[in-house]
């Protein structure tokens, strides 16, 4: 008798499972169609949760700096997100970017830092615009005097009747 339960009860769950797979199809439709919406929705939020950062690669006197490498640094855990190339305007722009805070950095041929932006914190569906300018800088030797300067200086001096500035006790009020 046993057995007989047994097999009446196999035949009881295929015909089940064969009348359920009729409308399955059906279902399986409906529930595809809700994850496709539920995906969309979720797409359109997060494109709209991103955020963009766009600028300008200035030199020091206010060029613009064409086919250079920028990239974008991740402010709080230093990491770089991405790169990009300026244009012939020296435009660049980091699209579909998280809502946080970055630094823009300009990167030399030997991949150094030659300028960076001041932190951009960025909030969701915000574009934010910077400007990465490349320090002036002055040649090496230009603060020195020279023996030319040096000279001028001295006549200039000497003119004005002052020889020299020599102390001959301490400057300190304290000594």
């Amino acid at each position: 008798m046993p057995r007989l339960v047994a097999i009446a009860t196999v035949s009881l769950i295929a015909a089940s499972t064969l009348s359920l797979g009729a409308q399955q199809p059906a279902a399986t439709a409906t529930r595809v169609a809700k994850a496709t919406v539920m995906r969309a929705e979720a797409v359109r939020a997060r494109i709209n949760a991103l955020t963009v950062i766009q600028g300008n690669a200035l030199t020091s006197t206010n060029d613009q700096i064409t086919n250079a490498l920028v990239r974008l640094r991740d402010a709080r855990f230093g990491g770089i997100v991405t790169t990009q190339i300026t244009d012939k305007s020296g435009l660049f722009v980091f699209k579909a970017i998280d809502p946080g805070s970055y630094i823009v950095e300009l990167m030399a041929n030997d991949q150094s830092t030659m300028a960076a932006s001041q932190i951009l914190n960025v909030n969701a569906g915000e574009a934010v615009s910077t400007v990465v300018k490349l320090p002036f800088r002055i040649p090496s030797l230009a603060g020195l005097a020279t023996t030319e300067s040096a000279t001028a200086v001295a006549a200039q001096a000497a003119a004005s009747s002052i020889v020299a500035v020599v102390p001959t006790t301490p400057v300190s009020p304290y000594r």
